[in-house]
C-alpha cells in the first residue's frame, strides 16, 4: 500500500469515504497521534528538551495542535507558533486548538531566539496550498533549512505540491524536512522534483481509511518488487549466445568515451556479446575491457540484435542515416542522447520511431524531454509524470524521464517513481551507463518496462552502494558504476533465489 502513489484529487477522495463513516474530527485526531508517535520516535521517547510546532490556519495545522497536545500530556517542553489567519478555524481544528491549550502547550508569535529545538513539526499548510508562501510562513519555511535537528512534516512540508513535486508558486519557498508522515496514501511529489530534497524520510499512515479508493492508483514507487520475476538464476546448460548481442551505436569523433561507458555498462549487466558500432574509426580496442567488439557502425548489420542508439552519436548525416537503419531492423531498441534530439529535430525520424512497433526505450533528461515535445525543460519539470507520460504515449514506448525521482512511465499512463540514487549521479557519463544497462536487459529478453524499471532502480541502488562504500557523492565518476551495478544485481538474483521472491535486502532503498 505504501508504495501506491495517489493525486491530491484521489486522496481528498478517500478522505469524504472515510469522513462518511466516522464521527466529526476524528481523522485529525488520527492524524495526530500518528504523528505524535512518529514524534515520539525521533524524539527517542525520552522527554525534555524543547519541541517547536509550526501550525498555519487550516485543518493541518489542526493536525500540528493535536500533536502538540499528545506531547505536551507526555512531558515534553512544547511551543507552538500558531499562524491562525483570519478566518474561523473548522470544528476540527478548533477543538484541537483547546486540547492543545488544556495541555498547557505554550503560544509564541515568533520563534524563541536561541533555543536548542530537538524537534520542530511543520503544520502548516497542506496539499491544498494552490500559492507561494509568503510574509511569516515563507520565513519559517526559509528556516527549517538551517536547522540542525529533526523536522517532521505533516502530510506533506508546507509549499511543496503534491502531486508534481515542485514549490508551489513563482519564487515560492518550501519547509525542508528531514521526516515527513503523509496521511491516507503515499503521494507522488514526495519523491520526485523537489520533493527528494524537502520530503526525506517519508512514512504513510493510512488511519484507519484502507480500502476506501475509489479509484485505482495509476503511479507506483519503482523497486525490485515490480522486476523480480525477471531475476532469474542463470542456468548452468548455456551460452554466450543464451544472453543476446547488444549494440551501442555511438562515438562520434570527440565522443568515443561515451559509447565505451555504455559498452562497459552493458557486458557488466549480463549481455553475451557487446559491440561498439563507432562512427569515429579510431578506437579499435578497450584496453579496460578487452571484451567489447568494436565495429565500423556504417558497415554492421543491426538485424536480430537489441540496440543502444546515442551515446556520443552526434548528429552528423551518418548519425542520421545508421539511426534510420536502426529503426528499420526492428529490434529492441534504447534511444538516448544524441538519437533522441535527431528524433526531436527530424519529423522523419520521429515518425519512424513511434511506428517502430518492438520494444523501446527512451531516456531524457528534462532538456531532451522538452525537445521532443517542443517546450521547454521548465515546462517538463513543472509536471515530470504529466510529461513522461505524454511521451510515452505520442512514442508509444516506455519513457524514462531521468533526474531527481526519475520517472518511468508506459503508453497507458502507468509510471512508476524511483527512490534509489544520490547526487553523485549528476556527473558526465551516468546517463551513458544506465542506457547501456538498460539495453543488456533487454538483449537479454527483459520487456521494455520491465527493463526500465530494473535499470533505473539497479543503477540507483549502485550509486547508493558506492557512496556507502565511501566514493563520493561529490567525485563520483560514471565508469566506477558498472561493476557496483553488476554487485546489485547478482545481489537481487541470489536474494530471489533463496527466498522465491524478492524480500527488501542490502541493497533495499528506504523511502
Amino acid at each position: 500500500m505504501d508504495t501506491l502513489l495517489y493525486t491530491c484529487d484521489q486522496i481528498r477522495a478517500i478522505e469524504h469515504a472515510a469522513q462518511a463513516h466516522l464521527a466529526p474530527g476524528t481523522l485529525m485526531e488520527r492524524a495526530g497521534e500518528a504523528a505524535a508517535a512518529y514524534a515520539r520516535e525521533l524524539l527517542a521517547g525520552e522527554p525534555g528538551g524543547a519541541v517547536l510546532v509550526l501550525a498555519g490556519p487550516g485543518n493541518n495545522g489542526g493536525d500540528g495542535l493535536e500533536v502538540a497536545a499528545h506531547l505536551a500530556r507526555e512531558g515534553f517542553d512544547v511551543e507552538v507558533l500558531h499562524l491562525a489567519g483570519s478566518a474561523t478555524p473548522s470544528f476540527e481544528t478548533g477543538r484541537a486548538l483547546q486540547r492543545a491549550g488544556d495541555a498547557q502547550v505554550r503560544f509564541v508569535d515568533a520563534i524563541p531566539p536561541g533555543r536548542p529545538w530537538r524537534l520542530v513539526v511543520d503544520a502548516l499548510f497542506g496539499i491544498g496550498l494552490a500559492r507561494a508562501l509568503t510574509g511569516q510562513a515563507r520565513e519559517l519555511a526559509v528556516w527549517t533549512a538551517s536547522l540542525d535537528c529533526p523536522v517532521l512534516a505533516i502530510d506533506v512540508p508546507s509549499g511543496l505540491d503534491a502531486d508534481t513535486g515542485t514549490i508551489v508558486g513563482p519564487h515560492g519557498a518550501a519547509v525542508t524536512a528531514t521526516h515527513t508522515i503523509t496521511f491516507l496514501g503515499n503521494k507522488p511529489g514526495l519523491h520526485t522534483g523537489d520533493g527528494c530534497d524537502h520530503a526525506g524520510a517519508v512514512r504513510v499512515d493510512m488511519l484507519g481509511a484502507d480500502g476506501l479508493q475509489q479509484e485505482a492508483a495509476q503511479a507506483v514507487l519503482n523497486g525490485p518488487a515490480l522486476f523480480a520475476e525477471r531475476l532469474a538464476p542463470r542456468r548452468r546448460n548455456t551460452h554466450k549466445g543464451s544472453f543476446g548481442d547488444l549494440v551501442v551505436l555511438g562515438g562520434a569523433r570527440g565522443m568515443l568515451g561515451a559509447a565505451v561507458l555504455a559498452a562497459r555498462a552493458a557486458l557488466h549487466g549480463g549481455a553475451g556479446r557487446v559491440f561498439a558500432a563507432t562512427l569515429d574509426p579510431g578506437m579499435l580496442l578497450d584496453p579496460l575491457q578487452p571484451e567489447i567488439m568494436f565495429r565500423d557502425a556504417a558497415g554492421l548489420d543491426y538485424a536480430g540484435r537489441s540496440v543502444v542508439a546515442g551515446p556520443g552519436m552526434g548528429n552528423a548525416d551518418a548519425a542520421i542515416h545508421l539511426f534510420g537503419k536502426v529503426l528499420e531492423a526492428r529490434g529492441p531498441v534504447l534511444v538516448d542522447a544524441d538519437a533522441l534530439n535527431l528524433a526531436a529535430a527530424r519529423p522523419e525520424l520521429a515518425e519512424r520511431l513511434c511506428a517502430h512497433g518492438g520494444e523501446v526505450v527512451l531516456t531524457p533528461h528534462p532538456l531532451e524531454a522538452a525537445r521532443l515535445l517542443g517546450v521547454t525543460a521548465s515546462i517538463v519539470q513543472a509536471d515530470r509524470l504529466e510529461h513522461a507520460r505524454e511521451l510515452a504515449l505520442r512514442f508509444n514506448s516506455v519513457v524514462v524521464l531521468k533526474g531527481a525521482g526519475s520517472v518511468i512511465a508506459r503508453p497507458d499512463g502507468f509510471v512508476a517513481v524511483n527512490t534509489s540514487g544520490n547526487p553523485g549521479l549528476a556527473t558526465g557519463g551516468s546517463g551513458d551507463v544506465l542506457a547501456g544497462f538498460c539495453g543488456a536487459l533487454l538483449a537479454q529478453g527483459w520487456p521494455a518496462w520491465e527493463a526500465a524499471l530494473g535499470a533505473v532502480w539497479m543503477h540507483g541502488a549502485a550509486a547508493d552502494w558506492l557512496v556507502e562504500d565511501g566514493a563520493g557523492p561529490i567525485g563520483l565518476t560514471a565508469g566506477e558504476l558498472p561493476r557496483a551495478i553488476r554487485a546489485v544485481l547478482n545481489a537481487l538474483v541470489a536474494d530471489v533465489a533463496r527466498s522465491g521472491t524478492w524480500a527488501r535486502g542490502v541493497f533495499s532503498t528506504e523511502t
